[in-house]
């Protein structure tokens, strides 16, 4: 699991590193206005749908099936089954980027209402969205085979394919932005192109696997498909229910003074580094091996592995919730401030920033919890909490858009995930199905006194060293995050929260 998860995150961080360089060149070329709030809906939009039809509820439900299909019977039964899946997706899914591209103004009504009252933002926000809108077929389709490479063990192309995101967007930018009423149009074409070669990546990555892929085989609903859609609809519903957390902050957001959704978007941008490379990374790798390990009837060894899971989460993400939340200004400062992101954008979205890294360790918490429900085939459970836990969010949002303006949108968020995370473990703990052992015990808690020592120099680092723009801003906050790490490695090794002696005996044996 150590070695998928560092896969996995090793390749997120470089798609994440990009994505920043990305974010760089859309900050100052965009800024936080009338034009950028309408790409960013854009971009969520196909998002949205991709994480509902794609990564969420098609994963909880396939990547199990897949990998006890391809235990039990071999691979032979797994390629046919992730082809019957793919062929199903691809009719279902071209059937909705269809209808999307014809009622895109009824859509973009209910995802952005606030935009109507100002026609031209809500004019063009549809027009970049039908742009991006095809990017829903191509992402979900990558997202099956990227399933079918996990569920083989083969975790570093699945990884690798967002890097083409980043690398088209910004190569779209430079060249068509001259040839494209705004830029905001170059990009949207570029997203729509990196969807086509991610998708033939991962294609070519799971022929040399030895499971090619063919999504125009004739549609069959075999045993194993329909278990797989009977287990999608309960995800469904499920990823329909985070999605939907999501959607209401945008919903919100368009409400706003002009600028809010957009310094919500960067925020989230800098919170998804930790996210994405450590929770993505976790998730990934967990799924695939507690199905196999409960499927295999080992069941103490799901436990241990869900454990050391939470143990890998607790000691990455809590520091780096402090670290962001202790230095959002001077990483927003060094990321974004140029051109025309300026010094009141920056403290804007800076006040987001520390209110979503207040719930970073939530939202990696949570998808370290949701696998052992999903590897017991139970997808009804996580609906349930979700359903909670939206209306939680919608309640919070009403509550606090009015006082705290965007910086409420980002509060109720990291309060549904953790009102989510703590749901879930309660009731995993209940089912005799998660307890934290012994080692878990006594290591959390030294993590997170470490990273509170972490999160103390830096706070008198930052006072110290004066923020700086430019260049010199960026090579200061690199000396302090520097310093900053240092610092935690050794509170944590001299308090007994981790052993980096036996991890680099462990790496090296590997």
């Amino acid at each position: 699991m150590l070695r998928a998860i560092a896969t996995v995150g090793g390749w997120t961080m470089v798609s994440r590193v990009l994505g920043f360089l990305r974010d760089m060149l859309i900050a100052a070329t965009l800024g936080a206005g009338v034009v950028a709030d309408a790409f960013f809906v854009a971009l969520k939009l196909p998002n949205l749908f991709r994480r509902f039809f794609g990564e969420g509820a098609f994963n909880a439900a396939f990547v199990p099936a897949f990998a006890a299909t391809l235990t039990r019977r071999g691979p032979l039964a797994a390629r046919e089954l992730a082809e019957r899946m793919a062929t199903l997706m691809t009719l279902w899914l071209a059937l909705l980027t269809l209808l999307g591209l014809l009622l895109m103004p009824q859509m973009m009504r209910l995802l952005a209402p606030g935009f109507a009252g100002r026609p031209e933002q809500f004019a063009l926000a549809v027009e970049l969205t039908r742009i991006t809108f095809p990017y829903l077929l191509l992402i979900c389709l990558t997202a099956l085979v990227s399933g079918v490479l996990n569920g083989l063990g083969r975790f570093a192309a699945a990884a690798a394919a967002p890097i083409f995101f980043n690398v088209l967007s910004v190569a779209a930018l430079w060249i068509l932005a001259p040839v494209t009423p705004t830029p905001a149009h170059a990009l949207a074409w570029g997203v729509t192109a990196s969807g086509v070669v991610q998708l033939g990546f991962v294609l070519w990555a799971a022929k040399r696997a030895g499971m090619p892929v063919n999504p125009f085989r004739l549609p069959r609903l075999s045993p194993e498909v329909r278990d797989v859609l009977r287990k999608m609809g309960p995800g469904l519903v499920g990823a329909g229910v985070t999605q939907l957390n999501l959607a209401i902050d945008v919903i919100i957001a368009s409400f706003l003074p002009l600028g809010a959704v957009s310094f919500l978007y960067y925020a989230d941008r800098v919170a998804q580094l930790p996210l994405g490379v450590i929770g993505a990374a976790v998730a990934t790798a967990l799924l695939p091996l507690l199905a196999k390990q409960l499927s295999g009837g080992q069941p103490l060894q799901a436990h241990r592995s869900m454990n050391r899971a939470l143990e890998i989460s607790v000691a990455l993400t809590v520091p780096a919730a402090f670290a962001l939340a202790v230095l959002a200004l001077p990483i927003l400062q060094a990321l974004f401030q140029r051109g025309a992101f300026g010094e009141v954008e920056a403290r804007a979205t800076a006040a987001a920033l520390r209110v979503y890294a207040l719930g970073l360790p939530a939202f990696v918490l949570v998808k370290v919890f949701v696998p052992g429900f999903f590897a017991r085939g139970d997808t009804a459970t996580p609906v349930k909490v979700g359903i909670l836990c939206v209306a939680l969010n919608l309640g919070l949002n009403l509550m606090l858009m009015g006082p705290l303006q965007h910086v409420g949108v980002a509060l109720s968020t990291a309060l549904a995930a953790w009102a989510n995370t703590a749901l879930l473990a309660f009731i995993l703990w209940r089912r005799g199905q998660f307890h934290p052992d012994r080692a878990l015990r006594r290591r959390a808690p030294r993590l997170f006194a470490s990273a509170l020592l972490m999160a103390a120099l830096l706070a008198a680092l930052s006072w110290a060293l004066a923020p700086a723009e430019g260049l010199r801003g960026v090579a200061l906050l690199a000396v302090i995050c520097v310093a900053g790490l240092l610092a935690y490695g050794a509170a944590a090794q001299l308090s007994g929260g981790m052993d980096l002696r036996d991890l680099l005996r462990r790496l090296r044996r590997r």
